[in-house]
């Protein structure tokens, strides 16, 4: 059984780094930069579980184009705080083969998930993959990828809500809240 009491104190020392309207207006302003820039292309539309089925949730009705939805499961961290190797729950979908591929993930931080995906849809035949994230981590160094869309960009903390959880908890929540001390 979860624990409760932990799950409130994960919210009660944290910190609002994105309020529910910044957010909003973010995916709003995505949603008319991806909508010009795909019109005509008739993608396929990734989405990466877990974390970015509340960004896509609220996105896709907001994208005025046809397109293909499907999703992809690969973890760096299941209900760890730092990334570690690789898993693949649900592989990339054979029908990306000579495609425009969006792929939708929460948050971009030092870009290992990202480039993992985007390299097996390559290997795939995906004629294109384009990268649109809620939130990029500004960190030091370069990453070895970069979103062609981002929402927000925010302060190298762990972070949670809009789909991204704190150790299981929290990604229901419509703002983005960091950890204190993080």
């Amino acid at each position: 059984m979860p624990d409760l009491a932990r799950a409130w104190a994960f919210l009660e020392g944290s910190d609002l780094v994105c309020g529910e309207r910044e957010v909003q207006g973010a995916i709003a302003r995505l949603a008319d930069q991806i909508s010009a820039r795909l019109r005509d292309a008739y993608p396929l539309v990734l989405v990466v579980m877990g974390g970015a089925v509340v960004f896509a949730g609220q996105l896709l009705p907001r994208l005025r184009f046809p397109l293909d939805l499907d999703y992809v499961h690969a973890t760096r961290y299941g209900a760890a705080t730092q990334g570690g190797g690789l898993t693949w729950r649900v592989s990339p979908p054979p029908e990306t083969r000579g495609r425009t591929v969006l792929l939708l993930d929460d948050i971009l931080d030092h870009g290992k998930t990202l480039r993992a995906i985007r390299d097996q849809l390559l290997a795939q035949g995906a004629a294109e993959v384009l990268g649109a994230v809620l939130v990029e981590k500004i960190l030091p160094g370069e990453k070895p990828i970069a979103a062609d869309f981002v929402g927000l960009r925010i302060p190298d903390r762990f972070v949670f809500g809009c789909g991204m959880d704190a150790k299981g908890f929290w990604r229901n929540l419509p703002e983005i809240r960091a950890m204190r001390g993080s």
